[in-house]
């Protein structure tokens, strides 16, 4: 690994080191609680983010979802729901930190039932399944990694939540093709291996979503971090 490359490493691994504090803090400061709406707690995260890091910029849309909206994919804008007493929901930030992104996604679960705690814990688990299955299959490319993570979703006994199961990373703004939806994602239908080079000849970093969901439960579950490093 050439410095640059190390530095690049080490700028992504900060960042969402922040990412994961401003998460603890948002359960240490018990902003997730019954009786809130989404878009107030989403306002309320927001506000901790800028009084703990100063930063003000995401590049990609805030998303707190609860219960029923927590079935839906990214590219979805359901209507605000209130937090319940047996709840569960999930937090995807994309905060960028001294021009590097993260890309952090957590469940959480308001009261003590079993379906709740267990989908939660699963999307957790499948995503140690990915990183593993990852590093073990050094010609991965995106299409044959999808359908790995997509069938994670069987095996724990749900269903797979997405259209894609990661994406690419990287500094602010990172590689894009204007209104390509497939080739910079870990999607069906791309056959980009997963460890190659952009245009300037740098490694592609990668995030790995994992989303399942239960249709009869009504409950989705969110888990998404670092794939390549870390």
């Amino acid at each position: 690994m050439t410095t640059q490359e190390a530095e690049r490493v080490d700028e992504l691994l900060q960042a969402q080191a922040k990412a994961e504090r401003l998460f603890r803090e948002v359960e240490a400061r018990g902003l997730i609680r019954p009786g809130i709406t989404e878009s107030r707690l989403n306002q309320e995260i927001y506000d901790l983010a800028k009084e703990l890091f100063g930063i003000s910029t995401y590049w990609h849309k805030r998303i707190v979802r609860a219960g029923s909206n927590t079935l839906l994919p990214y590219a979805e804008n359901p209507p605000d729901r209130t937090i319940g007493a047996e709840d569960i929901l999930f937090l995807d930030l994309g905060p960028v930190f001294e021009a590097y992104e993260a890309d952090f996604g957590r469940t959480f679960v308001t009261g003590s039932d079993p379906a709740r705690l267990k989908m939660r814990d699963d999307v957790a688990k499948a995503f140690e399944d990915g990183k593993r299955y990852f590093k073990e299959h050094p010609e991965l490319t995106s299409s044959e990694f999808f359908a790995y993570a997509a069938s994670l979703a069987g095996r724990y006994g749900w269903e797979w939540g997405g259209p894609i199961a990661g994406h690419l990373i990287g500094q602010f703004p990172h590689e894009r093709i204007a209104d390509d939806k497939v080739s910079l994602y870990i999607h069906p239908r791309s056959n980009l291996k997963l460890r190659s080079t952009d245009e300037k000849g740098q490694q592609r970093h990668w995030i790995l979503e994992i989303h399942f969901i239960d249709r009869e439960q009504q409950i989705g579950g969110f888990f998404e971090e670092l794939l390549t490093v870390g």
